[in-house]
C-alpha cells in the first residue's frame, strides 16, 4: 500500500502539462477579472443595493468604499497575469485567492458553481509547484527549475475535477430531470433565439436525447476519461458538451475551465509531444524520444518521510471533504430543490428554475402596519434569487426589521415581520414558500 501511495502520489512526472495548466488557468482568470472590472456594471451588482446577501460566518466581508472594487479587480487581473508568467507565483496565487474568494463572498446572490471551483481550484495552485517549468521563476531561480514535478499536484486537481463531474451527472437522477424539466422549460425559451444548429435541442426528442445525455456523459464519461483508450474519445465528446453550453446557455468559463482540468488527466508529457510534433512535424525518432523521457517514472525509495505524509493527509482529506459535501442534503429535512438546503457547494447545477413573487409586512408597536416593497431596497438579481431562497428572505426580515427599529426607536420585541412568498418550482403551479 505504501508502495501505491509513493508511486501516486509522489512519482516523478512530466512538468509541461501543469505548467500549461497554469498558463490557461491564468489567462482564464486574467478574462474573467477584465470583465468584471470593464464590462460588467459593477454599481448594478454592488452598490446600487442596500443589502448585500452574505452567507453565514462571512457577514464581516463589506463592500470596498468609492473605487476599492475597480481596484481589487485590477489587483486581481495584474496576480492573473503573474500566474500565467509564472513570476512570483506563490505570492501571486494567494493574493488571487484572496482577491476571488473575497469577490464570491460579497453577495450570496451572485452564487455560481464556477466561481466556488476556481475557488477550490485557486486554493490548491497555492500548494502546487507548477512554476518549475515554462515559467519566468525559474529563469531567475534556477535552483527550483526542474523538467518533472511530483504527481501529487496533478492528482489532486484532477481527482477535484472527476468529484465535480460525477456529481454533476448524480444529481440529475431525479424525477423532474428524468421528466425533462426543467431543461424543456429552458429550450422552448431558447427557441426563439437559438442558432438553427442547435434548433433540434429545443424540440422534445433532442431534449430528451441532451438530459439523459448529459446523465451519461457525467457518470459514465467522467470514469473513463481516467483510461488511455477511452481518454480522447471523451475528452471530444465533452468538448462539444462545453462547446454546446457556452453557446446556448450563459454558464461563463466554467466550460473553458473544466476542459483546462481535463487535460491533466491526459499524459503529463502531452504538451512537450505536441512541441516536439509542431518543430519536427511528426518525425518518429524525435517522437518517440520525447515520449519516452518524459513519461518515465521514478517513485521514490523508503518509507515516508513527515512532509510526505503530510502531504497525502492533507489531500485525502480535502477529497473526503468534496465527497462528502453534497451529500448534506440527506440529513435535512424537505426537498433540497425547493428548500435550498444543501444546495450550494454540491455541484447542483442546472437542476431547478424557480419563479417567484414576494411580499413583506411589518408590524410594530400598536400594531402599526407597513407593507415593504423589496424593489425599493434590492436590484433586480437579488430581487428574482430572493423571492425562493428561505435563507435570503430572512436575512431581508432582519434588514427591514433593523431598519424600522433604527427608524421609530422601538424595541425589537415589539416588532414582528411577516412574509408572504409563493414559489413555483421547474414549472408547478406556485405554492407558499414560507409559514
Amino acid at each position: 500500500m505504501v508502495l501505491g501511495l509513493k508511486k501516486l502520489f509522489f512519482r516523478s512526472v512530466d512538468a509541461s502539462s501543469l505548467a500549461v495548466f497554469r498558463i490557461m488557468f491564468g489567462a482564464l482568470m486574467l478574462f474573467e477579472s477584465v470583465n468584471y472590472g470593464l464590462f460588467l456594471c459593477l454599481d448594478c451588482l454592488y452598490r446600487n443595493t442596500a443589502l448585500l446577501f452574505k452567507y453565514h460566518h462571512f457577514e464581516w466581508v463589506k463592500l470596498w468604499p468609492e473605487n476599492g472594487l475597480e481596484w481589487h479587480l485590477l489587483l486581481m487581473a495584474v496576480s492573473s497575469v503573474c500566474i500565467m508568467l509564472g513570476l512570483f507565483y506563490r505570492l501571486a496565487m494567494i493574493i488571487f485567492t484572496l482577491c476571488f474568494s473575497y469577490i464570491f463572498l460579497l453577495d450570496q446572490a451572485l452564487y455560481l458553481n464556477h466561481f466556488y471551483l476556481v475557488i477550490l481550484i485557486s486554493v490548491i495552485m497555492i500548494f502546487v509547484p507548477a512554476n518549475t517549468y515554462w515559467a519566468m521563476d525559474a529563469k531567475l531561480n534556477p535552483k527550483i527549475a526542474s523538467a518533472t514535478v511530483p504527481n501529487w499536484g496533478r492528482f489532486w486537481i484532477g481527482a477535484q475535477l472527476e468529484i465535480i463531474l460525477i456529481y454533476a451527472g448524480l444529481v440529475k437522477l431525479n424525477l423532474d430531470w428524468l421528466n425533462l424539466e426543467p431543461m424543456r422549460l429552458w429550450m422552448n425559451n431558447q427557441s426563439s433565439r437559438s442558432h438553427e444548429i442547435f434548433q433540434w435541442l429545443t424540440q422534445d426528442p433532442g431534449i430528451a436525447i441532451a438530459s439523459y445525455g448529459v446523465i451519461l456523459l457525467h457518470i459514465v464519461g467522467a470514469p473513463l476519461l481516467l483510461f488511455k483508450k477511452t481518454r480522447l474519445i471523451v475528452l471530444a465528446i465533452y468538448a462539444f458538451f462545453h462547446l454546446t453550453n457556452a453557446f446556448v446557455f450563459d454558464i461563463g468559463i466554467f466550460p473553458f475551465l473544466t476542459f483546462a482540468a481535463t487535460l491533466l488527466l491526459f499524459d503529463p508529457s502531452w504538451p512537450r509531444q505536441f512541441v516536439a510534433w509542431l518543430n519536427e512535424r511528426g518525425k518518429a525518432l524525435r517522437w518517440r524520444h520525447i515520449s519516452q523521457s518524459a513519461s518515465s517514472v521514478q517513485t521514490p525509495k523508503g518509507v515516508f518521510s513527515f512532509s510526505q505524509w503530510l502531504i497525502v493527509v492533507m489531500i485525502s482529506m480535502w477529497l473526503l471533504v468534496q465527497l462528502t459535501v453534497p451529500w448534506r442534503h440527506f440529513f435535512m429535512p424537505g426537498n433540497v430543490a425547493w428548500n435550498e438546503a444543501g444546495h450550494r457547494f454540491s455541484w447542483r447545477m442546472k437542476l431547478r428554475d424557480k419563479q417567484g413573487t414576494i411580499k413583506f409586512v411589518l408590524y410594530g408597536k400598536n400594531d402599526e402596519r407597513v407593507e415593504y416593497d423589496p424593489q425599493q431596497h434590492l436590484n433586480r438579481r437579488q430581487l428574482n434569487k430572493m423571492a425562493c431562497i428561505p435563507d435570503m428572505i430572512w436575512q431581508y426580515a432582519q434588514f427591514i426589521e433593523q431598519d424600522y427599529i433604527a427608524a421609530h426607536n422601538q424595541k425589537p420585541e415589539d416588532v414582528k415581520v411577516y412574509v408572504d412568498a409563493m414559489c413555483s418550482l421547474n414549472t408547478r403551479e406556485p405554492a407558499p414558500l414560507i409559514n
